[in-house]
């Protein structure tokens, strides 16, 4: 029978909820985009200067208010540009209103000012300014910073990722866009400080109102008003504006083969997926991951029983296994540990690689906080390797990388170190999500950094949240949309988790981490298709249940084809921009095969180079979505010989397949 075709914002994005762009404004050398309320992207001359200014309203959980915008109007002329608007922040018992005015002028010139009045006592745990600097061109850079007491200090961006405050009691960030000129951010209203934001992925460093340091959440007394501005100034000589055209073709050039190898790529295994697992193996057979990570907590009453089913997944998968173990006790880890061990053998499961710890290290703690009680690290790994003599042993985190910065484990005693990622911690809209992946690699160096270059574990990661150390449980996320610090986001269902997880695994590659592991088979942050009660999964629900039992996410096809990669030689590439499209590229006993995906939503035109005439390539994207989903082995066996012009179109957050046999 004949099946429906999804809507385009289902095969691409897995919801209907639209993820609008917001509006250009450009004057003279300042382009800024304007998107409900806030900007973004503000540039000079082309040259990206602030990532963004926002004026935000958080509740006392750190949650941020979603604004209600009215008397928005805009004046502008080729000189300058005035917006203004009145805002809205309200739940049951609290209501806040602000005023808004920003102005830019062709000279670069920039202000942003805010006053909020509380109409109730209103609780809230930051309200004000946060600006975001970007990564590109600013890392490793000189910095002037001029603090509230008038001081001035000449630093830099840290090149490391930073695990606390760089600067704080901040008034104003100087720092050089081109040779001889300087931009100065100046923060007025309040003191200011900064973190790192690539600690979760972001791709920025974070400049927010009012210190950590002071008590939160606090009041904001009703009537009493909240007056706070942002003014860029760019000082110099600017140089001649080039611009690059949107939409250009980009370039990939295909390379030597290297001396280095992809490295083994695994899956996660959540407990409470294990069963779904089991019931699609004929699918868990087509990922055929290189490892399985499979999760033992006790405090969730995890026993012999589910080590059982680990052992049955792995055995008939032939996947390695990496046990992770949350460690309760604060003395008698030790006798613990000795208990899971036995528990292990009982079950007949073979432990290769160990990762272990403790409950009190579980939760995020700010910098300067007390972290919760938990055992001597140095004692807890000795007592880990008494019991699983066998195993590679890991320590660090099980949720983001942050934690692992903050908490580092004495990596002389491990094996290797672990962390865990999620790319909607504080923002989760398409190009946010996309854009984090310019954090990953300075996450990798800085972790060699202060392990003295152990191996690193990444993962299990997917775009929703598989921990949220932050609270006490995921976001909610009824409504099917695009929420910070969900478990469930509906990307995973579209082309956008199959393009962004090709980005995620190469972008780890090229930084040389020892193991990369994604997400899980079925459930929320799955591959599979497996339906799920309370949750609802547009156009997946509606397959007749005969095909609905084969189905997989588009996800799935780029996982089986990384899977195959694991362990073969990574040829090199030259990417004319690797911003918008991912590759990578491996070779085997085959051929040649190069994935690619369009990391936007954009179409773009791909020109390969370097290939012969007997490539062929198959295609992922919404024209192959409905066939892709409903079978399994679709995206290999789609293959159509290479354009002689060696040009391939590449749709919104389309991953296509290019083979090359040898000779």
């Amino acid at each position: 029978m004949a099946l429906s075709q999804p809507s385009s914002l289902i095969a691409t994005t897995g919801t209907l909820e639209i993820d609008s762009v917001g509006q250009l404004f450009h004057v003279g050398a300042l382009s800024v985009e304007f998107d409900n309320g806030n900007l973004r992207y503000i540039r000079i001359n082309g040259v990206e200067v602030l990532r963004a200014v926002s004026f935000l309203v958080r509740d006392e959980n750190w949650g941020t208010y979603a604004a209600t915008l009215r008397d928005l109007s805009v004046e502008q002329d080729d000189q300058h540009f005035v917006i203004r608007y009145a805002a809205s922040c309200s739940r049951a018992d609290q209501h806040i209103d602000y005023e808004a005015r920003i102005e830019g002028h062709a000279d670069g010139t920039l202000a942003f000012s805010g006053k909020a009045i509380p109409r109730t006592d209103f609780l809230t745990a930051r309200t004000g300014f946060v600006v975001l600097h970007p990564l590109s061109g600013v890392v490793g850079q000189a910095l002037k910073v001029e603090h509230i007491d008038g001081v001035i200090t000449q630093s830099q961006f840290p090149e490391h990722v930073n695990p606390d405050c760089p600067f704080r009691y901040v008034r104003a960030l100087s720092h050089q866009v081109f040779p001889g000129v300087w931009a100065r951010c100046e923060m007025q209203g309040d003191a200011f400080e900064m973190e790192d934001h690539r600690n979760w992925t972001d791709a920025s460093f974070k400049t927010y109102v009012r210190p950590l340091a002071r008590p939160w959440p606090y009041v904001l007394p009703a009537g009493v008003a909240v007056e706070q501005s942002i003014t860029l100034k760019i000082s110099g000589a600017l140089p001649q504006a080039t611009t690059k055209a949107r939409g250009a073709k980009v370039e990939l050039s295909l390379g030597k083969v290297s001396s280095h190898t992809v490295p083994p790529i695994g899956i996660g295994l959540p407990a409470e997926e294990v069963q779904a697992a089991l019931a699609h193996m004929p699918l868990m057979h087509l990922l055929s991951p290189k490892f399985v990570v499979c999760h033992f907590d006790p405090r969730q009453h995890h026993d012999a029983n589910l080590l059982r089913h680990y052992q049955q997944l792995a055995a008939q998968l032939g996947s390695e296994v990496m046990l992770e173990v949350v460690v309760q006790s604060l003395t008698d880890f030790a006798s613990e540990l000795q208990g899971v061990a036995q528990m292990t053998q009982e079950a007949g499961l073979h432990v290769h690689m160990l990762a272990v710890c403790p409950v009190g290290h579980l939760k995020s703690v700010l910098p300067g906080g007390t972290y919760p009680p938990a055992p001597d690290l140095a004692e807890l790994y000795h007592a880990a390797r008494q019991a699983f003599p066998q195993a590679q042993l890991g320590g660090g985190m099980f949720s983001f990388f942050t934690e692992l910065n903050r908490k580092r484990p004495p990596a002389e005693r491990l094996d290797f170190i672990t962390n865990s990622t999620s790319p909607i911690v504080h923002a989760a809209d398409d190009r946010s999500v996309m854009e984090t992946l310019e954090a990953l690699p300075w996450q990798i160096d800085t972790a060699k950094h202060f392990t003295g270059g152990k191996p690193h574990h990444v993962g299990p990661s997917g775009i929703g949240a598989r921990d949220n150390p932050h609270g006490a449980t995921f976001s909610s996320n009824p409504n099917n949309s695009r929420v910070c610090l969900a478990k469930m986001d509906p990307r995973q269902r579209g082309l956008f988790s199959a393009a962004w997880t090709l980005g995620y695994v190469s972008t780890l590659v090229q930084a040389g981490v020892a193991r990369i592991s994604m997400a899980a088979p079925t459930g929320p942050l799955g591959m599979i298709y497996n339906r799920q009660p309370g949750l609802s999964q547009p156009w997946f629900d509606d397959l007749p249940n005969a095909v609905a039992q084969h189905a997989v996410y588009p996800v799935f096809h780029t996982m089986a084809s990384l899977h195959c990669a694991s362990g073969h030689a990574l040829v090199s590439l030259n990417n004319s921009d690797p911003r918008r499209v991912s590759s990578l590229a491996w070779s085997d006993k085959r051929g040649v095969t190069l994935l690619v995906a369009n990391m936007g939503a954009d179409p773009i035109e791909l020109h390969l180079k370097g290939w012969g005439t007997q490539a062929s390539f198959g295609m992922l994207d919404e024209f192959h979505f409905t066939q892709a989903t409903t079978d399994a082995h679709a995206f290999r066996q789609a293959s159509q010989w290479l354009p002689k012009n060696a040009t391939l179109s590449l749709g919104a957050y389309a991953v296509a397949c290019v083979h090359q046999p040898h000779g």
